[in-house]
């Protein structure tokens, strides 16, 4: 089991730890509900030091990163990011991940804990092109510094203008007193925030001072239980629950991330998916009947036939009802669609609803 390094100040804090993608993390401190409500009306940390980062450069590193992903990164300018993911040769999803241009020829892919030596081998099976690639998963840090009061709390750490950054941007500068820091406008939990990427050894250091600076804004520690909540909620998807190797971008709703103006991995079964029609959605549900959906219950039509299963559920903090998604027939897809989550032995009803299930 891998330690961040700030698994010592977690467990110092009181949280309950628990193993996720090979690392030691915290899942909670205070209770789901009180840190969920402290990113949506407040500002929270969380610790995602488990995530990957893989730097690519030279003269080939885009046409590397046009060959592996779905999104158009052609279009990325020094200083912007972009949501994308990487399609397999079997119509999946190898992972979702988030593209960084630092500059021309110079790249930051960030990739998910459970996937990192995948992605790396994945992504290194089609460099024939000469691009050096670097992991850095192992030396770099990330805290989520999420919530409304973000900007706010943390503008006393940088010289950076926090609050008029741009949504997927993001700048190289100094933060808590070390240089170099990657801070970005990103995130998920859909309440705003920053991203910030450093190394292992300033962790600690960063830390501190960032419960300093956001202590009169009521900042707290948040594990990973509120971090599904938020996400859920606003209809993210997450790699392992609703999608993986055997979704397709389109099924996922995720064809806007998926551009044929360009050739990438298995672009033109994806290109013939998308002309022809899916056969499956994911879905938003909200419950109709009392009960709360759970990863891999299953879903069921008005008949009784199961026709998908639950990809991700929970009881919504924000919103007081049940919600979920999960993978449904078209012919169900469509917002009021009647669906029935089948929880223990019994069909309890449920409605489709559009995404994001939280209005802000």
């Amino acid at each position: 089991m891998k330690n961040t390094a700030l698994t010592h100040v977690h467990e110092s804090l009181g949280a309950k730890m628990v193993p996720f993608a090979g690392y030691n993390m915290p899942v909670q401190y205070e209770g789901v509900n009180i840190e969920h409500e402290t990113v949506r009306n407040g500002v929270g940390v969380f610790d995602v030091s488990h995530m990957g980062e893989f730097f690519l450069k030279g003269e080939n590193a885009l046409a590397l990163i046009q060959k592996v992903t779905s999104n158009d990164a052609s279009k990325l300018v020094d200083g912007k990011a972009q949501y994308s993911c990487l399609p397999n040769n079997e119509g999946g999803i190898v992972d979702d991940l988030i593209v960084y241009k630092i500059a021309d020829n110079h790249y930051m892919l960030v990739v998910n804990a459970s996937n990192i030596e995948k992605d790396w081998n994945w992504i290194s099976s089609h460099n024939d092109l000469g691009v050096d690639m670097q992991n850095l998963s192992d030396s770099y840090s990330l805290l989520a510094i999420q919530g409304p009061k973000a900007a706010e709390a943390m503008q006393s750490l940088t010289n950076i203008d926090l609050a008029n950054m741009g949504y997927y941007t993001f700048q190289i500068g100094d933060f808590a007193g070390k240089q170099d820091v990657i801070v970005s406008a990103t995130g998920y939990t859909g309440s705003g925030g920053f991203e910030i990427y450093f190394k292992n050894e300033d962790a600690e250091t960063i830390w501190n001072k960032v419960f300093e600076a956001g202590a009169a804004f009521g900042i707290k520690p948040i594990g990973l239980a509120a971090r599904d909540t938020l996400r859920l909620e606003m209809g993210f998807c997450l790699y392992g629950n609703d999608i993986n190797d055997t979704t397709s971008p389109l099924e996922a709703g995720l064809g806007w991330i998926t551009k044929f103006d360009k050739e990438f991995t298995n672009s033109e079964n994806l290109k013939k998916q998308k002309e022809a029609g899916v056969s499956r959605k994911l879905v938003g549900f909200e419950m109709v009947e009392r009960g709360i959906p759970r990863h891999d219950y299953e879903i069921a039509d008005a008949d009784g036939n199961v026709v998908g299963i639950v990809t991700s559920g929970t009881q919504s903090p924000s919103m007081g009802i049940a919600i979920g998604m999960g993978y449904v027939p078209t012919a169900l897809a469509t917002p009021d669609s009647e669906i029935y989550i089948r929880i223990r032995n019994k069909d309890i009803k449920a409605k489709v609803v559009k995404m994001p299930f939280f209005k802000k």
